[in-house]
């Protein structure tokens, strides 16, 4: 019996070793993993700046409005817009968006850094609203308001087909990023209105999520 019980205990240990070990080595791949993660994550924010300002501006470091990073611009020291990154709640996950104005408030670009929407239909919000030959689905160079809204919510902006969901969001977010490049608040009917039942189970039905 004496020999069963050292045996017991001696994998016990092992096992506690080896557990110790295997938790060692993942939280070393682990925190390798994340900073690499958190360096792409940098590198694409920042490319993102660059992408919806205009060349050879001047950036200022970050300032917090309304809970978004606004990026303020200059160029031979004269305002030149600022990029604004902004999210918000889409279909499937959020929705984070960089977006340039100039300093009128026109907007110049947008790039979208993460985003988790359907593919083929939600995930369209990366080039959908900015087409130029359709000028239902281009924001690009168009006059920011804070009131962006799809046709259905009476605004003169078309919705991805089957994705009314995530091209809400998308608008809101956009509505957003206005009004902290402004200082102020997005009014209460840009883009927010309540989702009814028939408009869920529409873009439910197409996913099957």
């Amino acid at each position: 019996m004496a020999k069963l019980e050292s045996t017991f205990k001696n994998m016990v240990l092992s096992l506690v070793i080896i557990s110790v070990v295997a938790a060692g080595a993942l939280a070393g791949v682990y925190i390798l993993t994340l900073e690499n993660i958190n360096a792409q994550k940098k590198a694409k924010q920042e490319a993102a700046i660059l992408a919806v300002l205009p060349e050879g501006v001047t950036i200022a470091e970050p300032e917090e409005v309304n809970g978004l990073l606004v990026y303020r611009a200059t160029l031979n020291g004269e305002n030149a817009g600022a990029a604004v990154q902004t999210q918000e709640e889409g279909f499937s996950g959020p929705q984070k968006i960089m977006v340039g104005f100039d300093a009128e408030g026109n907007i110049l670009n947008y790039v979208v850094l993460e985003q988790t929407e359907t593919p083929g239909l939600g995930s369209h919000i990366e080039h959908w609203f900015k087409h130029a030959e359709k000028p239902g689905q281009n924001i690009i160079g168009r006059k920011a308001t804070g009131a962006f809204a799809v046709s259905k919510d009476g605004g003169d902006v078309d919705a991805i087909t089957a994705a009314t969901i995530s091209s809400r969001a998308f608008l809101k977010a956009i509505n957003k990023a206005y009004a902290a490049f402004k200082n102020g608040e997005v009014e209460a009917h840009t883009g927010a209105s309540q989702l009814n039942k028939e408009e869920v189970v529409e873009e439910t039905e197409v996913t099957n999520e």
